[in-house]
């Protein structure tokens, strides 16, 4: 199950009753991985979004892993910091943080409306390391809340992907002004969580050449090498697994990145195409990757194993539905009676 953002957490970011059951409908999946978590109140992005910050989320988020476990499922967090991608009225008031002070071109939604995106503060030097140690002790939480594992967050125009990006990071350190600079963050965030929960439990996402939320990577040698150096140092480590949303995984770049990371390869064939059964089928039997992240199929039917394996009707996602507080489009899809 890809990480799906549904903001049914309300202002306090708990997992609730409704988060609880949602999780728990989709145990059967062989794994779990959460919609991103905050790692601060400063790093939440939506109005809704649950945390992985104080106790009481800590303590709702137990609730889940229990209920799945119980269904013999498997579940990991996705430790998200959104960087710039927020604003101070989602934040609570807290800094909008980013590698550059560079704002994003466009309107992010707030409990008060639309709102053009707030130019961040560039986070200095001196502050890299506590950065470094939130998302750190995010994954603590994670691990304490009885996940699986987490997965890191570097996908989609949020903080880790900001430094990625020459378009988002402009910086003039050592974290900036070459590829191999701007992989720099990203290493010793995934190599400071590894230490903390063991590799084996730390998946990564990335999304190259997405080029969404201003996070743009035109340059394809220059994204190349950005990747390489930033898979090449993590391989070592032997994390659990390497997410890629990309709209070609069979493509010889993805395939390039996963002989770099030299460990299991989860595809994610992108926001634009569902994935059908099919063509999940096909990238895991040609052996273009181990697994494949699958998104609104699963947000349709908490019981998708079963519809694939029996090869059974599908319901529709009704995507009015994906992001409210309600239980509407998110508990409420029927599963097979027979």
């Amino acid at each position: 199950m890809a990480p799906l953002t549904r903001v049914r957490a309300g202002d306090s970011g708990i997992p609730n009753d409704l988060i609880v059951e949602y999780y728990t409908q989709r145990a059967s999946t062989g794994l779990i991985v959460t919609e991103g978590v905050y790692t601060s109140l400063g790093a939440q992005a939506f109005v809704g979004q649950p945390g992985m910050v104080t106790p009481e989320q800590i303590a709702g988020w137990r609730r889940v892993t229990d209920a799945v476990h119980a269904e013999g499922g498997l579940i990991v967090a996705q430790i998200m910091h959104g960087g710039r991608v927020t604003h101070p009225d989602v934040t609570g008031g807290h800094t909008v943080v980013a590698p550059s002070a560079i704002a994003i071109d466009g309107f992010m939604r707030t409990a008060q409306g639309k709102i053009e995106f707030p130019t961040p503060h560039a986070i200095t030097t001196e502050e890299i390391p506590s950065v470094i140690a939130e998302i750190v002790q995010a994954a603590r939480n994670a691990i304490d809340a009885g996940m699986d594992g987490v997965e890191i967050h570097s996908a989609n125009g949020y903080l880790l992907h900001e430094f990625l990006s020459p378009a988002s990071n402009v910086r003039e350190d050592i974290y900036g002004g070459s590829p191999e600079n701007r992989a720099r963050f990203g290493i010793e965030v995934l190599t400071a969580v590894a230490a903390e929960v063991g590799a084996d439990r730390v998946g990564l996402r990335i999304s190259p050449m997405h080029n969404i939320q201003d996070a743009l990577e035109a340059d394809d040698d220059a994204t190349r090498t950005t990747y390489n150096t930033l898979l090449s140092a993590l391989a070592p480590l032997g994390l659990a697994y390497l997410s890629v949303l990309h709209a070609d995984p069979a493509g010889e770049f993805v395939q390039h990145l996963r002989s770099t990371f030299n460990g299991p390869l989860m595809a994610n064939s992108g926001f634009g195409v569902v994935t059908t059964r099919e063509e999940a089928m096909a990238i895991v039997e040609d052996d273009f990757a181990d697994a494949v992240a699958i998104g609104r199929p699963i947000i349709a039917n908490p019981d998708l194993v079963r519809r694939w394996e029996e090869n059974r009707e599908e319901n529709e996602p009704n995507a009015a539905t994906f992001y409210g507080p309600t239980a509407e489009g998110y508990t409420d899809y029927p599963a097979l009676v027979h």
